[in-house]
């Protein structure tokens, strides 16, 4: 698979420098970290399940969860335990070539070697588990599930743990539960894809809930959890893991996505600020502005509710082509001395070495997400990765 595979190759000529590579489930963590983008979350009890999941495959999603805890009722757990084994047999036996990484968002770390059991062959299918409300005291138990059910079953399996518990939020106590969670996801470092920010969760712990003309970043006591979430987990010497971007909660259904006019080409001819008027009167001014937020802000990727969101998580992903030619002056052999140069663009300073972090995280995202033409941008990117 990869971003925009869904649009025909002579679109994606048009509109990029250089295209989205393709990867899949075996591919090394580190690109599939990166290339996660808008993880669309589905409840496990939905009953054509095997369908949605190929239906979206058609509209560019490249990773799912299929939840197990709150999107489902407490009775509804055992029904949809069931219907996942029923669904990933389904696909199984399709043979389908192409399909998102596929992960289950779980209650309960028993869960993960009995379901890996129950699916039996299907579980070649499964890139691994959600682990929510993750502390260290919950993890580790989740961990070593996970590291058990990869034995038995021979397959690669990661893990996303969901940062959300009260312990983050309430200021007395987030150094000790930050350092925690270091301490239980270094030490399977190998199997944690990613971390997952519950900012939902974290609103509830204050009774709050964002409108939708506002970002996360407004609320500045979830804003300050995600800062010492990047700050201790998210650094890029080394040490730091990919943090996805949180959940935006708004969508219409009675509308439909965009204004035709974003339908009439990819290439547009000068409407582009039309069509950003039609996105921000169609509410998706906000989830535009926190993507944006996230990106500034260290995080990669994002988790969504509903379809109409994945495109523009992935159309902002995009490298332009002038983030790429600083991120390739940057790196070049000869500049590994340091310095100090001016941009191909001429309208800014590249400095080598504080530059060199941003400069190989831009090239990762380039990797998966690709690099925009000269005169392409957000708006064009956009209009042609929407369905027919």
């Amino acid at each position: 698979m990869r971003h925009f595979g869904h649009i025909a190759s002579e679109v994606r000529q048009r509109l990029f420098h250089q295209e989205p590579c393709e990867f899949d489930a075996d591919s090394p963590a580190r690109l599939l970290s990166a290339a996660l983008g808008a993880t669309l979350y589905s409840p496990a009890t939905r009953p054509r399940l095997a369908d949605d999941v190929l239906k979206q495959v058609g509209r560019g999603v490249v990773s799912m969860v299929l939840c197990l805890e709150d999107s489902i009722g407490d009775e509804d757990v055992v029904e949809g335990e069931e219907n996942l084994v029923r669904q990933f047999t389904d696909l199984a036996d399709r043979a389908v070539t192409e399909l998102p990484l596929l992960f289950i968002r779980v209650r309960h770390p028993e869960q993960i070697p009995d379901l890996v059991q129950r699916l039996g062959p299907a579980v070649r299918l499964l890139s691994g588990f959600v682990f929510p409300k993750f502390t260290e005291e919950r993890g580790i138990p989740f961990l070593e599930a996970l590291s058990g059910a990869e034995a038995a079953s021979g397959r690669r399996l990661f893990g996303m743990p969901v940062l959300e518990t009260p312990e983050l939020m309430y200021r007395e106590s987030r150094v000790d539960a930050l350092e925690g969670i270091a301490r239980a996801v270094d030490k399977y470092r190998d199997r944690v894809l990613a971390l997952r920010l519950g900012v939902t969760d974290f609103c509830s712990s204050y009774g709050l809930r964002r409108a939708p003309d506002m970002t996360a970043y407004d609320v500045q006591i979830v804003a300050s959890v995600i800062a010492d979430v990047v700050n201790m987990l998210g650094r890029a010497d080394g040490t730091g893991f990919t943090v996805t971007g949180p959940v935006w909660e708004y969508f219409r259904v009675q509308e439909r996505m965009f204004k035709p006019q974003l339908r009439r080409s990819p290439f547009l001819e000068g409407q582009a600020e039309e069509l950003r008027e039609a996105l921000i009167e169609h509410s998706m001014d906000g989830l535009l502005r926190e993507i944006t937020l996230d990106q500034a802000n260290g995080l990669m990727g994002k988790t969504c509710i509903h379809p109409s969101h994945v495109l523009p998580v992935h159309a902002l992903s995009v490298v332009s082509h002038e983030e790429f030619s600083d991120a390739q002056d940057i790196l070049r052999p000869e500049r590994g001395g340091g310095g100090v140069l001016r941009s191909q663009y001429t309208n800014k300073m590249n400095e080598v070495k504080p530059h060199r972090a941003w400069a190989e995280r831009t090239m990762l995202r380039a990797e998966v997400f690709g690099v925009a033409n000269e005169d392409i941008g957000f708006v064009e990117l956009l209009a042609a990765g929407i369905p027919d």
